[in-house]
């Protein structure tokens, strides 16, 4: 099935170029999940790949499925809809994270954020003042500004206290305190102490580090693999990494060996 526009409006052709869907709506989205969004004026509805409308045009905002859900906005509040269209939790939500990852997905409701899973059961009580996606079973929470963990039975892993995070990979996930980087593990560990001053996430078992100007790779232990002496580096990508110093550039291995 591809997009089409004629004389303003917009439909579906297949392989062979046959018209599946007339072009008929004001704009459209590619297929998702089985349906397609497509509006008439400001109302979204969804049609299945036979150009039948299985919704008609109604919703506000309609966001992509994501484990055979997905999130829609009716008269200002966020439900949830399933492949077939069926309403699975009712509008009611003020926000979302607009995605659910590992079965769940951050809501708030009344001011305060909490997780529902895609029947629309609470698993995390609505306290926070916000909340992002699960990752290797942990989600992130924000309270009194602080950033911690939760499980998916709602308990508290990682008490809220750092400023700022990246997503758990490998285990481990990137947090900030004080200005300062390092990285814990799922019991709240500092695996690298936080004493950088900027840290990505791990790519190829190796986080990129900048300590006073000079930047270098920890490894998963919260060891320097390659000494923080570069001026500027790349994420490793095929086992290489980008670096330069003084001018000169070249390429690493995960060794911190020039190669």
């Amino acid at each position: 099935m591809a997009l089409v526009e004629l004389g303003g409006k917009w439909g579906f052709i297949d392989e062979e170029g046959n018209e599946i869907v007339a072009p008929k709506y004001d704009l459209a989205r590619d297929f998702s999940g089985g349906l397609a969004a497509v509006w008439i004026g400001n109302k979204i509805g969804l049609i299945n790949k036979d150009g039948e409308e299985v919704v008609a045009p109604k919703y506000a905002a309609f966001c992509n499925f994501f484990e055979g859900v997905a999130w829609i906005q009716l008269d200002g509040k966020w439900g949830v809809i399933d492949e077939k269209g069926n309403e699975v939790v009712p509008p009611q939500y003020t926000y979302s994270t607009l995605t659910f990852s590992e079965g769940l997905s951050g809501a708030m409701l009344k001011g305060k954020w909490g997780f529902i899973d895609k029947e629309g059961n609470v698993v995390v009580q609505f306290k926070y003042q916000d909340a992002d996606n699960f990752t290797e079973g942990m989600g992130g929470v924000m309270l009194r500004g602080k950033w911690g963990f939760v499980d998916k039975e709602g308990n508290v892993v990682v008490k809220p206290k750092y400023s700022a995070y990246r997503e758990f990979s490998g285990g481990l996930a990137t947090v900030v305190l004080k200005d300062k980087w390092g990285f814990i593990d799922k019991k709240g560990n500092e695996v690298a102490p936080l004493k950088y001053d900027a840290m990505r996430g791990f790519r190829e078992d190796r986080v990129w580090v900048k300590l006073n100007n000079k930047c270098g790779f920890l490894d998963k232990e919260g060891n320097e693999a390659v000494p923080l002496i570069y001026d500027r580096a790349n994420d490793f990508s095929d086992g290489r990494a980008w670096v330069e110093l003084d001018g000169k550039a070249g390429y690493i291995d995960k060794d911190g060996n020039v190669v």
